[in-house]
């Protein structure tokens, strides 16, 4: 018999916690996107979470928290650079590597002997954690390799009957998974890009060794963030890249294909093709940030044969994080220098 979701409101925290307790999986919304989770004391709870994802089973979770003192559950040896980290931005978009306790499982951290720890800023992810009383590991809550729900209408269309529950809340802000900052080296590495920028946190505890792509780091390890529709990322100057998109929209059609596009706001009009998603302006990247994962949902449910995304975006701040997802979900990769001088990545 297929597992039956439960649909709860922010008003059934109760009986979402009930589920995390007894060893259930419960998809619940923060401000970066929609977390899976399970108990993050439990093996065989956690196991849930990569079965029902599709996840391989050496990629590290986020142990999600709701208070300092919960923090002594997962994670021992805290040096002070943790605390100024969390002073300033817990809640937050801020997961922290730390050394792992005593009895936190290997499924969690993924065999490693550290690990991820993030206080979220949301209001029904708190009351959760609150009222299940233990840690809640939690991966975004979408088959593994597709692009992060931040709606919950995404999580139903990915997970219903594969998970016990999924709470209702309303669309993530952020719209990109938490900045991963890995403190158990010296100086501090940014494993993970993503809704704190670097800028803030080197404000904050000072130098910071850029190291992407770590397997410490939750989410690092596959390929991630991919819709179905054959996706190709063109970067570069704006105006060159604008020119080799509507080269590739011809290309297609000529074949009789069709072509949809994501887009900033200032060169969506100079786009001519059968779907468009606009992210926003280019000089607004928070929310560029928030509208990104939708956008590339969008290319599936326009059912084109191929999706082109315009790559203008500055690797400051939020931009940072959206140039990361970006490279990661796209197939191939096109790098313009000028005009009429566009290449593919090797």
């Amino acid at each position: 018999m297929a597992k039956v979701t439960l649909v709860l409101s922010a008003g059934e925290i109760k009986k979402a916690a009930e589920i995390i307790k007894a060893g259930g999986t419960v998809a619940f919304p923060t401000e970066t996107v929609y977390g899976l989770g399970a108990n993050a004391l439990d093996g065989e709870a956690v196991t849930k979470i990569f079965r029902a994802k599709r996840r391989p089973a050496d990629n590290p979770l986020i142990a999600h928290i709701s208070s300092r003192e919960m923090l002594n559950m997962v994670a021992r040896d805290i040096p002070a650079l943790a605390f100024k980290l969390m002073d300033d931005f817990w809640p937050g978009a801020l997961t922290i590597v730390l050394k792992r306790q005593d009895g936190v499982p290997d499924i969690t951290t993924g065999g490693l002997d550290t690990v991820a720890v993030r206080m979220p800023a949301n209001d029904i992810a708190l009351a959760l954690i609150t009222e299940a009383g233990v840690p809640i590991a939690a991966p975004s809550a979408n088959i593994s390799g597709m692009p992060s729900p931040t709606k919950a209408e995404h999580v139903i269309r990915d997970m219903d009957g594969r998970i016990d529950a999924v709470i209702v809340g309303e669309d993530c802000n952020v719209g990109v998974e938490s900045t991963v900052i890995d403190l158990t080296v010296t100086p501090p590495a940014l494993l993970r890009p993503g809704g704190l920028s670097l800028e803030d946190i080197i404000e904050t505890i000072g130098e910071v060794n850029v190291k992407e792509e770590s397997v410490k780091s939750p989410g690092m390890r596959y390929t991630h963030y991919s819709p179905k529709t054959r996706l190709i990322l063109v970067e570069g100057e704006r105006k060159s890249v604008l020119v080799e998109i509507n080269r590739i929209i011809h290309e297609y059609r000529k074949q009789g294909q069709k072509a949809g596009v994501i887009a900033s706001r200032e060169s969506a009009s100079d786009i001519e093709c059968d779907a468009k998603y606009i992210l926003g302006s280019i000089d607004d990247l928070k929310e560029v940030a928030s509208r990104l994962f939708s956008g590339l949902r969008f290319l599936d449910e326009a059912g084109v044969d191929v999706g082109i995304v315009e790559g203008v975006f500055p690797e400051i701040k939020e931009g940072r994080a959206i140039m990361n997802r970006l490279r990661k979900a796209a197939g191939e990769r096109i790098k313009c220098q000028q005009v009429k001088s566009c290449g593919k990545e090797q």
